[in-house]
């Protein structure tokens, strides 16, 4: 029987916001805490229910994760090592580990440390006993891979997929390149390529270009090369301010056969370089889109704010949405906005009653700040729901449950609008229908998004349509005051972005 460590670190950071996220925002699972995990839809569950199937004794250690959000604590991530090493130093040190297994995210960032998981990589591998052993993890497509992560783990498997359906199916396919490391005896090496370009979230979906066709090139090497075990296609996560934000590419390969893996990074390169100008994307300014959904098209369109997009981070506050759904008065729609203040507020009031309520705008200092509308409250209660999806983005995250918090529904004319306690990524209808609203029959539904949300709601969509608004995760990354990326990254090459050459780099 084969023993493997297992550890889970996974938090994208936007350095951009305000605050901390703290330990208070982390869901933190110790030692066999962590087995609650098997089999749900996390990727976690995938790789301890393959764990399970290869017969291995799994040594649990720690798992923190957390919504995406702001720059996270240095406290965070000491607790974590120290959780981390607490477990693990003593079965390496007895030679009792065969091999070690990690969920990372591949975008964190603390107050002290630009690269949370290449430092956590280094610091694993100067356990006494860990030096040898296979080091193979799962990763998010958004991760800002820098060279200590390539150098310090064996094998970094990345989802392929944006919306993430495919997280837990990623885990599996590292937890099987373990498999193959513990049963061959063989152990692969990771080559690393940044690449000098960064694109919003918006546009790295994988159903259209650059990364569909990236992705596909990406299979077609994997399929015709034997010495590579897989090929990763990161998008990057451009709200992280690093030297290792941006695009890369990475091959998993035998050792020895870096002139092969070298050769298949080329390839995806070049293809990227010339594809560069797809990923950037520019969304229409929000009343331009509203003049056209009164009176309503026929069907449901789906708005989708970019710029409050919660999967990026963003507060799931902002009101520049809200605010052009009351001004052009579109009826039969619908928006959820993230403010326990106002849940709070209504705990005490009985459906039917009508209040005036302060709404959003307290999470980012880009917002124009708290709507004061007249409304109804329709209803209050707890926000936990089943996902309908278990392959969805919001399951990568979570698992097969999300705790919205408490939750009020209010209504304004014909805007209803869903306040919860708890930021929640739009990415399941679940959410609505806990609460009474089927999403299909609306006229019109603001989604906090970029890409994430397709798919739970390209089935029932006539239209989807991208608007501009103020907030923390606009598409247009020249706004974002950037200090420690390149100039020479595309597309701030030639351009007037505020950038300071001066900053110091974090450590």
């Amino acid at each position: 029987m084969k023993r493997v460590l297992f550890a889970g670190l996974f938090h994208e950071t936007h350095t951009f916001l305000e605050g901390l996220t703290g330990h208070d925002l982390f869901q933190i699972r110790l030692g066999t805490g962590m087995l609650a995990c098997v089999g749900d839809s996390s990727p976690l569950g995938g790789a301890l229910a393959f764990a399970t199937e290869a017969g291995w004794e799994v040594l649990p250690t720690a798992d923190y994760r957390a919504q995406p959000g702001p720059t996270v604590s240095d406290g965070v991530f000491e607790g974590f090592w120290s959780d981390f090493a607490g477990a693990a130093a003593p079965a390496l040190a007895d030679s009792a580990v065969d091999g070690i297994f990690l969920v990372l995210h591949g975008a964190m960032v603390t107050e002290s440390l630009s690269d949370v998981e290449g430092e956590f990589l280094r610091r694993l591998r100067a356990l006494p006993g860990a030096a040898g052993l296979p080091v193979v993890g799962v990763f998010d497509l958004h991760a800002n891979v820098s060279d200590a992560m390539a150098a310090n783990a064996d094998a970094l498997v990345a989802y392929r997929e944006n919306p993430h359906t495919d997280a837990r199916e990623a885990a599996v396919r590292a937890a099987e390149m373990l498999h193959r490391c513990l049963t061959s005896g063989v152990i692969p090496r990771i080559h690393h390529r940044r690449l000098p370009m960064v694109w919003p979230p918006t546009g790295t979906g994988t159903a259209t270009d650059p990364m569909k066709a990236l992705e596909h090139r990406a299979r077609e090497i994997e399929a015709a090369t034997h010495e590579i075990w897989g090929m990763n296609v990161v998008a990057g996560f451009s709200f992280a301010d690093t030297a290792d934000t941006g695009v890369s590419v990475s091959a998993i390969a035998d050792p020895g056969a870096t002139a092969v893996a070298e050769a298949a990074l080329e390839s995806l390169a070049t293809l990227a370089w010339d594809l560069r100008a797809k990923g950037v994307v520019v969304d229409p300014p929000v009343d331009e889109v509203l003049q056209g959904l009164n009176p309503p098209l026929p069907g449901l369109t789906v708005l989708v704010e970019p710029s409050d997009n919660i999967g990026g981070g963003a507060p799931g506050d902002g009101t520049g949405l809200l605010r052009a759904l009351v001004r052009h008065d579109i009826p039969d729609s619908a928006i959820a906005i993230a403010d326990p203040e106002a849940v709070a507020r209504l705990a005490a009031i009985s459906p039917g009653t009508n209040c005036t309520l302060m709404i959003g705008g307290k999470g980012s200092r880009l917002d124009e700040g708290p709507l004061e509308l007249e409304v109804t409250l329709l209803s209050h209660g707890p926000g936990l729901f089943e996902l309908e999806d278990k392959q969805s983005h919001l399951a990568s995250m979570a698992g097969d449950r999300f705790d919205m918090g408490q939750c009020a529904v209010v209504r304004l004319r014909g805007l209803t609008i869903l306040l919860t306690s708890v930021k929640t990524p739009p990415f399941d209808l679940g959410q609505w229908r806990h609460v009474d609203i089927e999403p299909s029959t609306l006229s019109c539904i603001a989604v906090k998004a970029a890409v994430a949300h397709r798919r739970a709601y390209d089935g029932i969509a006539a239209r989807m349509l991208w608007v501009d608004t103020p907030g923390p995760c606009t598409s247009d990354l020249t706004r974002l005051p950037y200090r420690r990326l390149s100039k020479a990254v595309f597309p701030f090459q030639n351009t007037a972005f505020r950038h300071s050459p001066d900053a110091a780099p974090l450590s």
